[in-house]
């Protein structure tokens, strides 16, 4: 019982592993992302930039409406949609 345990523990360890890796940087082997995923991490660490600072702005008391502007701005040419890419309940 005590060897299936440390056989189930190792194969546990090697999937966590290769999830890491993969979660990291892609599958072993790639090397990391190709230029198409280097540019789409720039866009959504773009947008995320823009969202927080829209975040900054409603926490400075400045209107929804400035603070909205703002945001669209910064998003132009970035993201889809006035939102820059996020939907809002209201």
């Amino acid at each position: 019982m005590k060897r299936l345990s440390s056989i189930l523990l190792a194969g546990l360890l090697a999937a966590s592993a290769a999830v890491a890796q993969t979660a990291a940087g892609g599958a072993a082997g790639k090397g990391g992302p190709d230029e198409h995923a280097k540019k789409d991490i720039q866009r959504h660490r773009a947008m995320a930039a823009a969202h927080e600072a829209a975040a900054r702005c409603l926490e400075s008391g400045k209107s929804e409406e400035a603070c909205q502007k703002e945001l669209q701005a910064a998003c132009k040419g970035l993201a889809i949609g006035k939102y820059c890419g996020m939907r809002h309940e209201h």
